[in-house]
């Protein structure tokens, strides 16, 4: 039987890269985000409307969260993957100018939201036969080092590799993995600006190389495809001339 994909964010740029590359790798992908009519677009990019379901409301909200879930397994029967990959972001702001409203906006979608779905997800796992599956996070670059101006952003992306560290130990007696995945620059309509200049650590603003967004759906395909007594723990997949390694 084909197996089945949960990916949050599915509404555009990478979780709907990784959708499409999942559905063509012949997974049942269930597509979950807040904008409907980009759900629909990317089901049609999908190619194949009986693989795929969608599910719209906020990872925030916990009732919506255990429906998705309610919802993938009365479609397809169980749940293989989580790819947690539904994000938000803050203006980039000096610390003393952001409100706790942005904060918070932040984190209870990128931490918040990615534990609601994980902690669903291991029910699923612990409760099917066979039992197990796999979890990846979409950590990022600013889960090791930050950007100027991003202390939002950044301390759910920390909390994410501490999430994903505990999962990947608490669920390892349940052939449950999980998989910390970080990108840096790949092409999306949100990277549009980095070609512009983006704010570095020493006050300069600098152009920043992008990379194909295709690569991040084959790396979400190859990890998702390994069997259940192989684990990766973290995966980094960034533009080969991104100043990550020497930022700051």
């Amino acid at each position: 039987m084909p197996k089945t994909a949960i990916v949050t964010g599915a509404s555009s740029g990478i979780g709907r890269e990784s959708a499409i590359a999942l559905c063509k790798a012949g997974w049942n992908v269930v597509l979950a985000a807040r904008r409907e009519d980009a759900l629909n677009e990317t089901a049609a990019l999908c190619g194949s409307a009986e693989k795929c379901l969608v599910v719209v409301g906020s990872v925030a909200d916990e009732a919506f969260v255990k429906t998705l879930f309610s919802k993938t397994v009365a479609r397809f029967g169980r749940v293989d993957l989580l790819f947690n990959n539904a994000g938000s972001n803050a203006p980039a702001l000096p610390l003393e100018d952001m409100t706790l409203e942005m904060f918070q906006n932040v984190i209870s979608v990128n931490l918040v939201g990615s534990f609601l779905c994980a902690r669903e997800a291991v029910k699923a796992f612990k409760s099917q036969t066979p039992i197990g599956g796999r979890i990846i996070n979409n950590g990022s670059l600013s889960a090791h080092t930050p950007r100027p101006n991003s202390a939002p952003y950044t301390t759910s992306k920390h909390a994410i590799a501490g999430l994903s560290k505990s999962i990947a130990l608490d669920g390892r007696a349940f052939d449950i993995t999980c998989t910390q995945l970080d990108i840096g620059n790949a092409e999306t309509p949100l990277t549009a600006r980095m070609h512009m200049g983006v704010l570095q650590p020493d006050g300069r603003r600098m152009a920043e190389s992008t990379f194909d967004v295709a690569h991040v759906g084959e790396a979400v395909v190859h990890i998702a495809g390994l069997p259940a007594d192989v684990a990766v723990p973290q995966f980094t997949i960034m533009a080969s001339k991104a100043p990550f390694l020497g930022r700051g």
